[in-house]
């Protein structure tokens, strides 16, 4: 065994993620391979503000054949393609002969999927977008929560958007998607769980304890590292919320925006909150954007209470979470392959690294620059 004192800058080490009971190994050692995989092409298109062709541009016709009204703000509309269906026959395990039901397990899924376009500018992103366009867009979410929660068949909403053709999207028209489904899907189902057990062993929420632990004053990280001046892996913040790359992360400028107060869901946000929620989510598309100079690919989603959260109010807390996949440059990215399937998620850079890369970011969009 070695006599060289842990570094976490330096040396292997396991983080574990207490939202989903799960480890992530962390390789910091490894930054120092050089690179001679596959390379993205550089994407610096520049697009109309108006494309014609675009499904999703205002008074265009739609894949189904459906017309776009001549939006100017935010539009929503029920997805074309939807995964999930409002109507359709009820099944339970209990149709499958019982010889099987223990390991061929099958349930009916029913539920709504909205599409919902940010902007009637074809070439704008959330991160050049102003805070008052972004604020529009979540009282659109929370409008359209209210709206569908009020059906039996819904359970849960998630809220989330794919940027970019990295991510799978496959329009750039600045949009997001809003699914709602009878069930609790498996990730949130995941969090839910986890917390509930926190709660139930330390009498508090996981998620205050942990933006609490991450306040400066609170930061424990110098007490197992030497190597870094600064271990802070806080973005930035405001009253309502704050922007981390979180102790656990596994995609190397993963974040999480958690709210301050104790809230559950976006419904539950006053004014200053929803103008809160709109000042950090630009400020961190925009340091994202910043990074490499490049609309900066991600999935983002919200995590929140099922529709019915009287039994979840310690065992919910709004969070964000925003995956990007880049990792040295706008052209290389990380890959979920190999051990990370067959074994468990595995990172490079530290969070606490990533995140000063993140801070020195300005909060001015690139193209907005006086240098360019």
């Amino acid at each position: 065994m070695s006599t060289t004192k842990f570094d976490i800058v330096e040396h292997s080490h396991r983080r574990f993620n207490p939202l989903t009971n799960s480890w992530v190994l962390c390789s910091p050692h490894r930054t120092k391979r050089p690179w001679q995989g596959q390379v993205e092409a550089a994407t610096h298109e520049v697009l109309p503000e108006f494309e014609p062709n675009c499904y999703l541009c205002p008074g265009n016709v739609r894949a189904q054949g459906g017309v776009n009204p001549n939006y100017e703000n935010t539009f929503i509309f029920n997805n074309d393609f939807a995964a999930v269906r409002k109507e359709q026959p009820e099944f339970s395990n209990s149709s499958i002969s019982e010889k099987f039901s223990s390991l061929l397990r099958l349930e009916s899924v029913r539920g709504e999927c909205k599409v919902i376009c940010y902007s009637p500018k074809h070439n704008v992103t959330m991160a050049e977008m102003s805070e008052s366009s972004i604020l529009e867009i979540i009282k659109h979410w929370i409008l359209s929560f209210l709206s569908l929660s009020i059906h039996d068949y819904v359970f849960y909403i998630q809220i989330f958007e794919n940027k970019g053709s990295i991510m799978g999207c496959s329009n750039p028209h600045p949009h997001g998607q809003m699914w709602c489904t009878s069930v609790i899907p498996e990730e949130p189902s995941k969090e839910i769980s986890s917390m509930r057990s926190y709660y139930d062993s330390h009498g508090s929420c996981l998620l205050c304890d942990y933006v609490s632990l991450e306040t400066p004053l609170n930061n424990i990280t110098n007490t197992i590292t030497s190597a870094e001046s600064n271990n802070s892996r806080v973005i930035c913040e405001n009253n309502s919320f704050l922007c981390l790359i979180p102790f656990w992360a596994i995609w190397p400028f993963e974040t999480i925006i958690i709210s301050k107060q104790h809230i559950t869901k976006i419904t539950d946000l006053n004014e200053q909150q929803q103008s809160d929620f709109a000042n950090i989510m630009r400020r961190i598309t925009c340091r994202y954007d910043n990074l490499f100079e490049c609309s900066f690919p991600y999935s983002m989603g919200i995590h929140q209470a099922p529709v019915d959260n009287a039994e979840h109010d310690f065992d919910s807390h709004l969070h964000v979470h925003f995956y990007p996949p880049l990792l040295r440059s706008p052209t290389i990215k990380k890959f979920m392959v190999g051990y990370e399937l067959l074994a468990e998620p595995q990172r490079d850079l530290t969070p606490e690294q990533a995140a000063t890369r993140l801070r020195a970011c300005s909060e001015i969009h690139y193209k907005l620059s006086p240098d360019r």
